[in-house]
């Protein structure tokens, strides 16, 4: 228990977790930092208010920025809520703290070899380069020390997951009966979504990507890399948003003042996540002609599934959150929300976090529909879109939860709750402006993905406004962004400096207004969950991939046939597969 005086309960009773909770801190704000200067510059750049940089380093900007921030620092905080998140739900210390800091280290080393081969694009002499952007796929090619990196940073994560497992079966052992608590249930379904996602951009890293930087062979199948990336690039997705999931299920409904509306529809939304997530990354490629317009209308299909558990969430949560506000003493249909801590920067943020998934739930509807999605994808609506989900609702999430976060595991006072107020509203109109900009110039057909943006002899025309406004606003919100994750860094700086709190910090989380008792226990049978998404991914992609390979010159592109030994294998699958759905059919009908 914290002591009398003050401290962290959480400090004093897993010293090791956590220090390894603010080593990933760390890093991952270190990451942010970077990140957004970058994004600073590219905003600038674009609008053309202000050019520091040469057009053609401008892909070296957005790469550092979409991997330091995509990546690295949502990935990073990830790990460090996650690590968190375990030992308090479960009350008792990682298995080993050695192999804990293996993983962060490996992560960290991933880190260091991918960043130095982006900002190696700097400096032409040097011969390392990674302009290859956040969708590193081919035919864009980085330096083989770019995707060593990655593949280093995505067995870390595993490791982590690792880590997690091994405590939740160290506690299950003394535990046979209990119902898996609500923190690790998050956690344990989140990691068995990442190790399926991974799959497949593992095998594009590991054995097309890193020996074709290599020169050990000539050319890839650059649909084939590409795919494989989108069955991960759209769980990771999800990736990004579980840790802002569990904080606003487990700590924003404390800080309204109430607690979780219903622990059962918590469980049924992160498993819909794991079912759903990963077998709809085909709806990312509605523009490529290698794959037959039927998979992608059954990926467009199932991609609007997933905004089932997105609704499911915004009930449980706003229902939480007034549950908070009438125990404060709210009153009414709407004036309950004035009884809400809205000077309270963790509370505030996570709120307008909320708001602002919520617009781009709307915007990602028009991304999944095949034929609205034409209109839009190669323009900078996309970029809109990502920077409402991952740049608000996880990041501006990760952000203020940080404020009631990092005082949990330093056992110190936050340093300022007025600074913290104003940058989460910076983040928040600074995202409107730019956000909306960025939507309004899609529509406008601006592109997405260059340093320059208009064209000779063509002028962009928008229904409302001007482009002039569009840049204008996109210039001014990227500069507000900025400033708030300044404004973020120095409050998380002086808190982490700071003494030690006077008063025990407040770490008790309230149980839900309805618990897992009242949810069926397969719920937690985590290894039949883990096969119906196993299969649900291998009915999407099977031929999908089979007719990538065979009709887009094999293995390796470049017109070269498919070894006589891969060739049957798949045959294999495809025979595995379609008798196990006659079978499985013939037992349904």
């Amino acid at each position: 228990m914290a002591t009398a005086s003050g401290g962290s309960e959480f400090v004093d009773k897993f010293p090791d977790e956590a220090a390894i909770v603010k080593a990933s801190f760390l890093i991952a704000f270190v990451s942010l930092g970077i990140g957004a200067f970058f994004g600073l510059i590219q905003a600038l750049h674009r609008t053309d208010v202000l050019r520091v940089i040469d057009s053609a380093d401008y892909y070296t900007v957005l790469t550092g920025h979409g991997v330091l921030l995509a990546i690295v620092f949502t990935i990073f905080f990830l790990c460090g809520v996650f690590h968190w998140a375990i030992a308090r739900s479960l009350d008792r210390p990682a298995e080993s703290a050695l192999f804990s800091w293996a993983w962060v280290g490996l992560m960290t080393t991933g880190t260091v070899l991918a960043t130095v081969a982006i900002l190696g694009g700097f400096v032409p002499n040097l011969g390392m380069s990674a302009d290859v952007l956040f969708t590193f796929y081919a035919p864009l090619q980085a330096h083989p020390i770019f995707y060593i990196g990655l593949a280093m940073f995505i067995v870390g994560t595993w490791l982590s997951g690792a880590d997690w497992f091994l405590s939740y079966r160290a506690w299950r052992q003394d535990h046979p009966d209990e119902r898996i608590p609500l923190q690790t249930f998050m956690v344990l379904t989140t990691m068995i979504m990442w190790y399926i996602s991974t799959l497949g951009v593992a095998v594009s890293v590991v054995f097309f990507l890193i020996p074709w930087s290599l020169g050990l062979i000539e050319s890839v199948n650059p649909l084939l890399t590409r795919t494989l990336f989108w069955y991960f690039g759209h769980p990771i997705v999800y990736f990004w948003l579980m840790p802002a999931y569990l904080l606003w299920y487990t700590v924003l409904p404390k800080l309204a003042g109430g607690r979780l509306f219903s622990d059962p529809l918590a469980r049924v939304v992160f498993l819909l996540f794991l079912l759903l997530s990963t077998p709809v990354g085909i709806h990312h490629q509605y523009l490529d002609p290698g794959i037959a317009e039927g998979f992608k209308f059954i990926a467009m299909t199932n991609t609007m599934f997933l905004l089932l558990p997105s609704l499911l969430t915004a009930f449980t949560v706003v229902a939480s959150v007034e549950h908070g506000a009438r125990q404060r003493g709210g009153k009414g249909y709407l004036r309950w929300l004035g009884a809400l801590p809205w000077r309270d920067p963790a509370f505030t943020g996570m709120a307008l976090a909320g708001a602002m998934f919520a617009a781009g739930g709307f915007s990602g509807m028009i991304n999944a529909g095949m034929n609205i999605n034409y209109l839009i994808h190669n323009t900078l609506w996309v970029p809109g879109h990502f920077h409402l989900t991952v740049g608000t609702a996880v990041a501006l999430t990760m952000m203020a939860g940080s404020y009631w976060l990092v005082p949990q595991v330093t056992g110190t006072k936050l340093y300022s709750r007025p600074i913290g107020l104003l940058q989460v509203i910076m983040w928040f109109v600074g995202m409107v402006f730019m956000s909306n900009a960025m939507h309004r110039a899609g529509l406008a057909g601006i592109p997405r993905r260059t340093a320059e943006p208009q064209y000779q002899n063509f002028e962009f025309l928008t229904p409302i406004g001007s482009i002039f406004e569009l840049r204008v606003q996109i210039a001014l919100g990227g500069t507000l962004l900025f400033l708030s994750v300044v404004l973020f860094l120095f409050n998380i700086l002086l808190t982490s400096l700071g003494e030690e709190s006077d008063r025990p910090v407040d770490s008790y989380l309230p149980e839900p207004l309805s618990g897992p008792e009242g949810s069926p226990r397969i719920l937690d049978n985590l290894a039949m969950w883990t096969g119906i998404a196993a299969v649900l991914v291998v009915l999407a992609y099977t031929l999908p991939l089979a007719g990538i390979i065979q009709n887009g010159g094999g293995l390796f592109g470049g017109g070269l046939p498919v070894p006589a030994t891969v060739s049957a294998g798949f045959d294999l699958v495809m025979t595995t597969v379609t008798s196990a759905f006659n079978t499985l059919w013939g037992v349904v009908a």
